[in-house]
């Protein structure tokens, strides 16, 4: 299997495991480790995260776009995960909620700087045979971080006593690792054209967009507008029972199930069409959403999460092959990163009215307003007429 995967996507996907690796040993104590460590009102933390998610949303359509005019790639990855990894010994050196937001500003920067340059990485080692499996396996590889780091947490805070510091401390090897093998395993190709005008020039104005992508994009961002945080899946678990413990599992078990089914749903995209793997993700995030509005037992929580996992399993790497269909390489990174900052924006606004709605009406209210969102979409992708044509 892996003399198939072309050098640079085994690494990335690599680089982007033992950085998700790093990741997710932090992200869940963080909030722990402000409100128990530095006494910090939960407030605080909301505007934290706040500014970390927005600098990342606009970080990845600028520095796409600069990649794309630059015409590099390598660089911007590798600065990309050099900041995040400088993130993890901020963390673990802060003394104040400032130098949180410091670590987390710079941790989302880096992830601003290199997204849309190492998706535009992996579209080049790519064709149009294998794209889904290709950005299905980059997902796998994340994905499977995201198991890994939560368990690794967990054992370190069991055997050393609840060492916040030392899990952030720690965290710094697996992402210096994963710089090691991006710096020193990944290769760029070089730029062969002539010097002179680009043969595609960038337009960012939104009616000189490519009609199809403008019409997936408009599609997505109406998904995106009901597409909360998966905190309130977390909470919506404690609301129905589950102990907090308990609650975090079922994170894990769907980042389980999303690692699993990523590459086949990936390699399925390839096959039969990667609007037909995407639109049906749609349809389950919306089953998912309106179950979660109207059951009344935390054991269907077992169930739904893994369902859960199947539809990003369908749709994050899917959503790229698909992009990839509408767009010219030389602007792939612009394009990627223009769709991921309104996708970031949009879902930020969701999770305002979510929680909007889960306060001042109900929990179920915000589940509902979820699906159907989601089937909103679902229903303009089913019927909307889009093309392959750059």
């Amino acid at each position: 299997m892996f003399k198939k995967i072309p050098k640079n996507v085994l690494v990335l996907g690599i680089v982007s495991l033992f950085n998700d690796i790093a990741s997710e040993m932090i992200y869940p104590v963080v909030p722990i480790f402000l409100t128990a460590v530095l006494n910090v009102p939960v407030s605080i933390v909301g505007i934290i995260e706040g500014i970390a998610e927005a600098t990342a949303s606009l970080g990845k359509f600028i520095f796409g776009y600069l990649s794309d005019k630059a015409g590099k790639r390598k660089i911007f990855v590798e600065g990309g995960y050099g900041l995040s990894s400088l993130s993890k010994l901020l963390m673990a050196l802060a003394s104040s909620w400032i130098f949180v937001l410091l670590a987390r500003f710079i941790d989302r920067l880096g992830k601003g700087l290199r997204t849309g340059a190492r998706d535009a990485l992996l579209l080049e080692s790519a064709h149009k045979g294998n794209r889904g499996f290709i950005f299905g396996l980059h997902r796998s590889l994340d994905s499977a971080g995201a198991v890994i780091g939560p368990f690794l947490a967990f054992l370190l805070l069991y055997f050393f006593n609840d060492n916040l510091r030392l899990i952030f401390f720690l965290a710094f090897i697996p992402s210096v690792i994963g710089v090691f093998l991006l710096v020193f395993f990944v290769k760029e190709k070089r730029n062969t054209e002539n010097p002179g005008p680009r043969k595609n020039e960038i337009r960012l104005r939104f009616h000189d967009l490519n009609p199809s992508f403008k019409l997936f994009f408009i599609i997505s961002l109406i998904f995106a507008l009901g597409n909360s945080s998966d905190a309130f899946l977390i909470l919506r678990a404690k609301n129905l029972g589950l102990l907090t413990q308990t609650a975090v599992l079922t994170y894990v078990l769907y980042n389980i199930f999303q690692t699993f089914f990523a590459t086949p749903l990936g390699r399925l995209s390839d096959r039969v069409g990667a609007k037909k793997v995407y639109t049906a993700g749609l349809l389950i995030f919306s089953a998912v959403y309106f179950s979660f509005a109207v059951i009344k037992s935390s054991f269907w929580i077992w169930f739904l999460f893994p369902l859960y996992g199947l539809y990003i399993a369908a749709t994050e790497g899917v959503s790229k092959a698909y992009i990839s269909e509408f767009i010219d390489s030389s602007q792939s990174a612009t394009y990627f990163g223009m769709y991921q900052t309104g996708i970031a924006l949009c879902s930020f606004i969701a999770s305002l009215v979510a929680g909007f709605l889960w306060n001042f009406i109900s929990p179920a209210s915000a589940f509902y307003y979820g699906s159907f969102m989601a089937f909103l979409a679902f229903v303009f992708l089913l019927y909307g007429k889009l093309t392959n044509r750059v």
